[in-house]
């Protein structure tokens, strides 16, 4: 089995479309039939997001948390549990291409990191930032950008590792300096495609749509 795993706070806005282009990623036939569990971890929300999650047929886990990297901490667990050999993560506010899953499999690594495409610029974000934005990302194979909107690991890796830590923010980070220290094979691929949000209100602070604002303030 494999499974999806989606941390949610406050995302009525972006949750639906999070939750279609993960059902058609789960469906690819290049997966074979294999089963694909989605499961979205609703920490603290006070929106509809709970409502939206339930119109789907995903499971759902509802925690009070506040902190990101406990919340994918509980979510990899659970799928664990249910018999899960590959966890692959994204974002609410994210959308997986429909072969995304098939494309993290392919790369044969225990762990794979993938890039995002920015899907449209926040208003307030000037096009001097979008600039500098560009030409610090590497959209292309061999990068070494580590995103929670774009991560997939083996079973047998995330426990060697010793699983997501407690993180406010940088989880996903630490869990890939784990993966190296423990020898596990790392891919850092442009092949599994995932569209992001560029809001600047992170949900959590000092991830994306921080360092989104940090070059806006770029000289």
């Amino acid at each position: 089995m494999i499974g999806i795993l989606i941390p949610v706070h406050n995302e009525e806005a972006l949750l639906a479309e999070c939750l279609d282009a993960a059902m058609i990623a789960a469906r690819h036939p290049g997966l074979l039939g294999e089963t694909v569990q989605i499961l979205v971890v609703l920490d603290s929300c006070s929106d509809a997001s709970a409502v939206i999650a339930q119109a789907y047929p995903v499971h759902r886990l509802e925690v009070q948390a506040r902190n990101v990297g406990q919340v994918r901490g509980i979510g990899a667990q659970y799928l664990l549990d249910r018999g899960a050999r590959w966890i692959s993560c994204t974002d609410a506010d994210s959308r997986v291409a429909p072969d995304w899953l098939v494309a993290q499999l392919a790369l044969e690594a225990d762990a794979v990191c993938g890039t995002v495409t920015v899907q449209a610029w926040d208003e307030d974000f000037d096009p001097a930032a979008q600039i500098r934005y560009h030409q610090n990302y590497q959209a292309r194979d061999g990068h070494r950008h580590i995103h929670g909107a774009n991560l997939g690991v083996s079973a047998d890796a995330y426990i060697r590792a010793g699983g997501f830590e407690p993180l406010a923010c940088h989880e996903d980070a630490q869990l890939v300096r784990d993966l190296e220290r423990c020898g596990a094979s790392i891919a850092w691929s442009h092949a599994p495609q995932v569209t992001t949000s560029a809001r600047l209100e992170s949900r959590a602070q000092g991830g994306f749509g921080d360092y989104l604002k940090s070059l806006m303030q770029a000289p």
